[in-house]
């Protein structure tokens, strides 16, 4: 072998043995891969805590109080529940005692409320036993399921997805998360949406088709459930527009109202 193929093998096992070692990890430990850019994650504040509940997943039910499943042209007779997605980053986080500038979003002449009942989870699994769901639950809050109605109606009578109109920056304000242990489950109290000072929403949670023990159930035989995903758990009847300048206040028996300001 000549000196020159010798002295390259030489210098690549080096490099080679520089390379590995540093690399070298303690055992068990694993190295996290570079990104180009970093991505800010979702989160909620916990009440009482320091902590912050990271947001992975926002899960929400359609229809699910009989009255507005009615005002939607639906039956609630007959129909089973179904659910669909907004992006984690569609969060707001809005505290109480304070009033939330709430962005009045692009597209739309035609922008809705829908408060809703939030349900935090910390544990997951799939197919869940309706018996066991609570026990995955770790908090609660309320919401604000934002909708961009004409866009979600123009897409729905072309019969094409309707995440437009729901999937948006900023369209699922939500309030601090009150650990079970606190405040402990929902199942009935008053839930209700006021503008400007004027109730537009008042119903009881025990008016829900699903509770929140049967939509956990269901949601997790088409999703395996994971700790981070929230529910928002639907919302009454008499939703309706608003506009720039109005003031939205938002209610749920237990919990503190929460209020944004459209802008």
């Amino acid at each position: 072998m000549s000196s020159s193929r010798r002295n390259l093998l030489a210098s690549s096992a080096a490099m080679a043995s520089g390379a590995i070692a540093g690399c070298a990890l303690p055992a068990g430990a694993a190295r996290s891969p570079s990104t180009p850019f970093d991505i800010a994650s979702s989160s909620i504040p916990i009440v009482g805590s320091e902590q912050v509940f990271p947001v992975r997943r926002i899960y929400c039910i359609g229809r699910n109080y009989a009255a507005h499943a009615r005002e939607m042209g639906s039956d609630p007779t007959r129909e089973p529940p179904f659910f669909f997605q907004k992006p984690a980053d569609a969060i707001q986080v809005v505290m109480p005692g304070a009033v939330a500038d709430h962005p009045y979003p692009s597209l739309t002449k035609n922008y809705h409320y829908e408060v809703e009942l939030v349900v935090a989870l910390s544990r997951g699994g799939s197919n869940i036993a309706i018996d066991k769901a609570l026990a995955h639950v770790y908090g609660y809050s309320l919401g604000l399921d934002m909708t961009r109605r004409d866009l979600q109606r123009e897409m729905g009578d072309q019969k094409k997805p309707w995440e437009i109109g729901k999937s948006f920056d900023h369209s699922a304000p939500v309030g601090p998360i009150h650990p079970v242990a606190k405040v402990g489950h929902f199942a009935d109290g008053a839930i209700w949406l006021k503008v400007n000072g004027q109730t537009k929403q008042s119903a009881t949670l025990k008016h829900m088709i699903w509770s929140v023990a049967e939509q956990i159930s269901r949601l997790s035989q088409a999703f395996e459930l994971m700790p981070g995903d929230i529910i928002y758990s639907g919302t009454p009847e008499n939703v309706g527009p608003v506009v720039r300048g109005d003031l939205i206040e938002i209610h749920i028996d237990g919990l503190p109202n929460l209020s944004v300001r459209v802008v």
